[in-house]
């Protein structure tokens, strides 16, 4: 059983975040490069409004322009994840495994498919139903008529150098939607976005959630996860 070592970094800026995160995935590299055993991280956070564009996404469906990006007070960087646009705010639980898939399995398509698989057990908790929507990745929920399109709970974005992950998961605790208005999220159009609290119709205790996501972590990869 491998062991993951997590940290709650709080509400952090994206990029401190970002390049706290490239720091452990150099440390790992260092690591591997000698022979050494490599550590597995998990980081937990909250981000101040940022929008963040994937290498292989398009400014495009960012609807704002720049007097208008710069006027709204939202950051937006462009990074090195996979996937397209989304939005980080306070109220979305972001996770990053910072793992050596060496220790686990060097597949980033089943790796991307555990992820998912995470969320849609922790919905499960909440009695909600998560779904996989073919060619593309993250989770959704689906409306209960048919004429209506499902809604995106939570979206993912990974980069490897290695065989170590960075970036990850940005789950729809009980953020303001309304950010999600100004572009079109991963790219997709004709889409809805919704949060936990959306789905139960009442407010849900963010630490509850944090604690249900350490715990699903830790069955789907089968590690023991330890703070540091």
């Amino acid at each position: 059983m491998n062991t993951v070592y997590f940290k709650n970094w709080g509400l952090i800026d994206f990029k401190a975040a970002w390049e706290r995160q490239e720091s452990l995935l150099d440390s790992i590299i260092k690591d591997k490069r000698q022979n050494k055993p490599t550590k597995n991280y998990l980081i937990f956070c909250q981000h101040s409004h940022v929008y963040t564009l994937g290498k292989s996404g398009n400014k495009k469906n960012l609807l704002l322009n720049d007097f208008e990006l710069k006027s709204s007070g939202v950051d937006y960087y462009k990074i090195n994840r996979g996937g397209d646009i989304t939005y980080h705010g306070p109220g979305q639980l972001v996770i990053y495994p910072i793992f050596d898939l060496d220790n686990f399995f060097t597949d980033i398509h089943k790796y991307l498919r555990f992820l998912e698989d995470i969320v849609i057990n922790v919905l499960k908790k909440f009695l909600i139903t998560g779904i996989r929507i073919s060619g593309s990745t993250g989770v959704w929920v689906p409306n209960k008529e048919k004429n209506l399109t499902h809604r995106k709970i939570c979206a993912m974005g990974v980069r490897a150098s290695r065989w170590v992950t960075m970036h990850g998961i940005a789950f729809n605790v009980d953020p303001d939607l309304s950010y999600f208005n100004n572009i079109i999220p991963c790219g997709i159009q004709n889409k809805g976005v919704t949060s936990l609290k959306n789905e139960l119709d009442k407010n849900v205790s963010f630490e509850k959630v944090e604690e249900i996501f350490k715990s699903e972590f830790s069955k789907v990869f089968k590690t023991l996860i330890i703070d540091y």
